[in-house]
């Protein structure tokens, strides 16, 4: 009886498997976790729009979710919920698995979920504003090239709330990361170089040549130059909640920052990104903020060097999001909340930090942060010989800014009231502004 009711158990499990279709079950975990990346334009290197793209790659999606290497997220699993998980649940990557060692059938068209739309070129729908850079950027064969800025006059004559933004790179095999900023009609910040030109401040130039002289980043930019937008390969674009939304000062100006990496080839870039802006006046401003460490130094040879960061909020906010940031000798990182009363709470673990993969981890359901709470940031490097993406375990490393140095730095994602003095509220009120320009 029992031997009957095992080859009833296999019998059913291998029917299971039989019936997994691409149509039926592999294309809706395609749309909802993979298709975003994965079309034409877009940073996937193959598209998986259709049963004649994917069935070539069945074998390779099999092995890359088995691993978990794809879709890319980092997140100890056990800490936190996060609304932009585009992790594959363990039913998911067994149908997938399935599907491959099955050889990948087709099943039938009328089986397929509507496809999903897209605007052509843009993951945030159609933009309001789309701005291009006016000229195009030349980037040499070889050589290291420094961080580069372009600025342009915003046009806004009046405060400005955005709810979503999406940057484009125009040539995505030079461009390793970019910002866009909006800086303050307070701000000093890079006030002596003209707009409409592409360029290299002399204060980072001067740093980069003398690192033991002191740290530096984004050529000196101060909190009131807000980090607006950014983008790195893989990361999603920024469409904010209803309610939520990021404030434009009137008379802000746009400043760009391009950091551009050589591979072999001369090449040309000319980016642009794409604002969408809220329909109504939101009740919770969206702010970016950075709890990091500049001082620290990285023996040569350690395996596991720790170092901390830690910001105390000067007012209320709700924590919304993480983006944790370190380079090629980058290895762990952990955000705790030590609220007023001593209640402290994990709220991110990324056991395995991936440069390659820049994430941002949005929660599930906002955090209180009352007056008072520290946030503290600690990470780990791998400056050892074991490293594989070390560039060189000989070295003493500081904070910089190209990737064979280093940077600790957990960003935040807070949301406030609208009349919140931000600066205030992370310790950078406005009557210190930035005297580096």
């Amino acid at each position: 009886m029992f031997r009957y009711a095992g080859w009833l158990l296999v019998s059913a499990l291998c029917a299971c498997a039989a019936d997994v279709t691409f149509y039926k079950d592999v294309l809706p975990i395609l749309q909802n976790h993979c298709q975003e990346c994965h079309r034409p334009g877009e940073v996937g290197p193959m598209p998986l729009l259709t049963y004649k793209d994917t069935r070539p790659w069945a074998t390779a999606i099999r092995e890359a979710v088995r691993l978990r290497k794809m879709p890319p997220w980092f997140a100890d699993r056990s800490v936190g919920h996060f609304r932009n998980d585009r992790s594959l649940s363990q039913q998911d990557i067994d149908i997938l698995s399935q599907w491959s060692d099955n050889k990948g059938p087709e099943g039938k068209v009328k089986d397929a979920p509507p496809p999903r739309e897209w605007v052509e070129g843009w993951n945030i729908g159609k933009p309001d504003i789309v701005v291009q850079l006016p000229k195009a950027y030349d980037i040499p064969a070889k050589g290291t090239v420094e961080y580069t800025y372009f600025i342009l006059a915003s046009g806004f004559t009046k405060d400005t709330w955005v709810q979503a933004g999406e940057f484009r790179p125009g040539n995505r095999s030079v461009l390793h990361h970019a910002t866009v900023f909006f800086r303050d009609p307070d701000s000093r910040w890079l006030r002596k170089y003209p707009a409409g030109e592409y360029f290299v401040p002399a204060e980072q130039i001067a740093r980069a040549n003398a690192p033991s002289s002191g740290a530096t980043t984004n050529a000196g930019a101060s909190l009131l130059e807000e980090r607006f937008l950014g983008y790195v390969p893989g990361r999603q674009a920024m469409v904010l909640p209803p309610g939520q939304a990021r404030l434009i000062p009137a008379g802000s100006d746009i400043v760009v920052q391009f950091h551009y990496t050589t591979n072999g080839r001369p090449a040309t870039d000319r980016s642009s990104f794409g604002l969408v802006i809220a329909k109504e006046a939101p009740t919770r401003r969206f702010y970016t903020t950075a709890v990091a460490n500049d001082k620290f130094i990285i023996p040569a040879g350690a395996a596991d060097h720790v170092v901390q960061a830690s910001m105390t909020l000067r007012g209320d906010a709700e924590l919304t999001g993480f983006y944790p940031h370190m380079h090629l000798r980058g290895k762990w990182m952990e955000y705790r909340a030590f609220y007023p009363g001593g209640r402290s709470e994990l709220l991110l673990r990324i056991p395995r930090y991936d440069f390659n993969w820049q994430l941002v981890y949005e929660l599930s359901e906002s955090k209180r942060l009352p007056r008072g709470t520290r946030i503290e940031v600690t990470g780990a490097f791998d400056n050892s010989p074991n490293n594989p993406y070390n560039p060189d375990a000989k070295a003493t490393v500081r904070w910089g800014d190209q990737s064979w140095e280093e940077m600790l730095a957990g960003f935040i994602q807070i949301t406030v009231d609208p009349a919140t003095d931000v600066f205030e509220l992370v310790g950078a009120p406005k009557k210190s502004t930035q005297t580096l320009e």
